[in-house]
């Protein structure tokens, strides 16, 4: 942006692509009230007012989710906590193009294109509420631009890597996945930059002097992952065959290895990049970015920018990250057992937002109406993206809040979701359900992710007791697992067929709202 005006129609398409956030008061993220319930368990783990204090405590290591969770914590002293994840999220979504528009700044590439990545912040990670995930993306991003200004920019070489060492741990300290990317990205990076001094250069030594800033910089993050990952990853698994949850074998056997085909990738990769709603409205968007990305190629072929300053391998370098992105999607398996979920797929979103602004540079007088072409893909998304999650909050509204009001203080909820769906977006958004209850009330729902390593928090005792898998309730002993609760949330079957002769002698049905009930104990 190289002046006011374009400067202030970059803002205000951030202002857009961040306005969904704001304009309901549930989200459609299938995860998010989990997170939600431990954020305040962490903010209020002394509070007696709740079971907190008598079932977690805090996990004092490294861990992925420790920079969403304390973040956020954090801000609960200034704000609700609703709102201070819903600043969270939005530093997010407008982080996405900004640590996209530095890199592409760092290319010695005009920036209007990050704002082709705005639709890319939503879509399947977001929507399972993979928030640590989707939080380390710009600050992957701005790795990587970090990155080619310590081995560019001469004068000022060790700010940068500073820079890039601060950086490259809160990658980390958000999700380890976007830190396997960087991997692959930073070397392709190293090989593909020519630094100033290169003109001058005899010899292997004064080739590779001028690069150890930026090679000093990324050596904090990897002794972190060599310390943290691998060695858990060396620890010995936890092997329990078709456990939910549970290394089904060796860390990278074949029985431990949930792989996609090539060509199932293929057909999903379009639908993970918007699957939000039922309708498929969140496609528009999609389609609106696709054909400014042709325009802007139109734009560069047939008026490219003159002269030009770069060779065919510097212009090359954001393509290849395009590239590495997308063979992550379609080369790494779909489950890691035990370990990771949901692997190859997280990596479709930052490789649509890599490819999709490497477009040729054209000329100046071509970059403004292309800016305002791709500020205009920000307005359809704010349209469609706030319908969307408004007719979703009307809908849990309608469903939770009745369910909330009949809740007890300190309540022990038992979550039994037959029925994950909604009628307006495509993923289990009420799975999760307990949790919601459970924070309302300072109570404990039977599942949470304290049970797993990621978590900053723990059960240092007594574990609520549960069936296997949140998703096959149908597993329940009511003898060994319910009689331990006071509260069941049951959705998509009548209580009378969970529970048979009880819901008369023990159990009594409290509140009922849309497709689910609230059962409480006499």
């Amino acid at each position: 942006m190289t002046n006011r005006p374009d400067r202030l129609v970059y803002a205000a398409a951030l202002v857009l692509g961040a306005l969904p956030l704001w304009a309901s008061r549930y989200l459609p993220m299938a995860d998010l009230p989990q997170h939600l319930y431990l954020i305040s368990v962490l903010h209020r783990l002394d509070d007696p007012t709740t079971l907190y204090p008598q079932f977690f405590a805090a996990r004092h290591a490294l861990t992925p989710y420790l920079g969403y969770y304390y973040l956020v914590s954090a801000l609960n002293w200034l704000l609700p906590l609703e709102a201070a994840n819903r600043v969270f999220l939005t530093a997010y979504v407008v982080g996405l193009p900004l640590g996209l528009g530095f890199l592409l700044r760092s290319l010695g590439r005009p920036m209007w294109p990050s704002l082709l990545a705005l639709p890319f912040a939503y879509g399947d990670s977001f929507g399972w509420g993979f928030v640590n995930y989707c939080a380390a993306l710009p600050l992957t991003l701005l790795c990587c631009g970090l990155f080619v200004r310590a081995l560019e920019d001469a004068p000022r070489r060790r700010t940068w890597a500073v820079g890039l060492a601060v950086c490259l741990v809160a990658v980390l300290l958000f999700h380890v996945q976007a830190f396997g990317f960087l991997a692959f990205g930073l070397p392709w990076l190293l090989l593909t930059t020519a630094v100033p001094e290169d003109a001058g250069a005899k010899g292997v030594a004064a080739r590779l002097r001028p690069r150890v800033p930026a090679l000093v910089g990324v050596v904090p993050g990897v002794a972190l992952f060599l310390g943290w990952v691998v060695l858990r990853f060396g620890e010995p698994a936890d092997i329990q065959p078709g456990v939910p949850w549970k290394a089904w074998g060796p860390t990278f056997s074949p029985q431990n290895l949930a792989w996609k085909s090539f060509e199932q990738n293929r057909a999903e990769l379009f639908d993970v990049l918007a699957n939000t709603f039922r309708d498929g409205s969140d496609r528009w968007a999609l389609y609106a970015v696709g054909a400014v990305a042709v325009a802007g190629w139109l734009a560069g072929l047939l008026r490219p920018e003159r002269p030009a300053t770069r060779g065919p391998v510097a212009s090359a370098r954001l393509l290849g990250l395009g590239v590495l992105a997308l063979a992550l999607y379609f080369l790494l398996p779909f489950d890691i057992r035990g370990y990771v979920y949901y692997l190859n797929t997280r990596y479709s979103h930052l490789a649509a937002a890599l490819l999709v602004a490497t477009m040729p540079a054209t000329v100046h007088a071509w970059r403004r109406p292309l800016g305002m072409a791709a500020a205009a893909c920000a307005l359809v998304l704010a349209f469609v993206m706030t319908s969307g999650y408004r007719a979703f909050s009307r809908e849990a509204a309608a469903e939770w809040e009745p369910l909330v009001a009949a809740t007890a203080p300190r309540p022990r909820v038992m979550g039994l979701i037959f029925d994950t769906q909604s009628r307006v977006v495509r993923f289990p958004v009420y799975i999760h359900g307990a949790a919601v209850l459970a924070r309302a009330r300072g109570g404990v729902p039977n599942f949470t992710f304290a049970s797993t390593p990621h978590s900053p928090l723990r059960y240092p005792g007594e574990v609520p007791p549960t069936f296997p898998s949140e998703w096959n309730p149908q597993q329940l002993d009511y003898a060994t697992q319910g009689a331990w609760y006071d509260h069941f949330l049951v959705r998509g079957v009548h209580p009378s067929r969970v529970f048979g002769e009880r819901l008369q002698s023990e159990l009594v049905v409290v509140a009922q709202s849309e497709r689910s009930w609230l059962v409480r104990r006499r």
